[in-house]
């Protein structure tokens, strides 16, 4: 994207007048950072581990649905009730920390079931909600997750998205989970 971004604006102000390019320029960025989409889907999943094992590591400060977040943070803090991510970029000038926090639902005669929210935000603003059912069939483990973003994102985090859709099936099959059915979306 950032390669794009230098194109249009190193063609609009070789080709067009200086405040023309300008303009364009100016509008480029503005494009890129105004969030326009949100991100929703669901994927089925499936273990041969049993479904408290599971459980339990959707429950640790590496849940298997986020492994480009744990994966890439700089340091990871274990809290009460999820975990904190530490990420650095751009040379060390800039930082962010993402915050997972887990909650399990309980039933309605008051015993906990194997159904779990995830709610990520990042630098303490809403990013995404994950909500992972736990059940299991016969000797193996299924795990259904839905998930969408709490807020919108700008175009400049579509190469990110493409990525990520790219690899992880790879990422979950890493983790010993086998990926029945995907589904994912963009919408505006």
């Amino acid at each position: 994207m950032a390669f794009l971004f230098a194109g249009i604006v190193g063609a609009a102000l070789f080709f067009l007048p200086l405040l023309v390019g300008l303009l364009v320029a100016v509008c480029a960025a503005v494009l890129m950072r105004i969030p326009i989409f949100r991100v929703k889907g669901s994927t089925q999943l499936v273990s041969e581990c049993d479904s408290e094992t599971v459980r339990s590591d959707f429950q640790s400060a590496t849940p298997p649905v986020l492994p480009f977040q744990w994966g890439i943070a700089d340091d990871i803090h274990t809290t009460d009730d999820g975990a904190i991510y530490d990420f650095s970029y751009l040379l060390g000038l800039r930082s962010a920390s993402m915050a997972v926090e887990i909650d399990s639902k309980v039933a309605d005669g008051g015993d906990v079931n194997n159904d779990l929210e995830l709610f990520v935000t990042e630098n303490e603003n809403p990013w995404a909600t994950y909500v992972v059912s736990i059940h299991q069939h016969d000797t193996e483990t299924v795990v259904d997750v839905e998930w969408s973003s709490d807020r919108r994102f700008g175009l400049r985090r579509l190469p990110q998205r493409w990525v990520a859709e790219r690899y992880r099936t790879e990422a979950l099959t890493a983790q010993g989970f086998t990926v029945v059915e995907r589904e994912a979306s963009l919408s505006l």
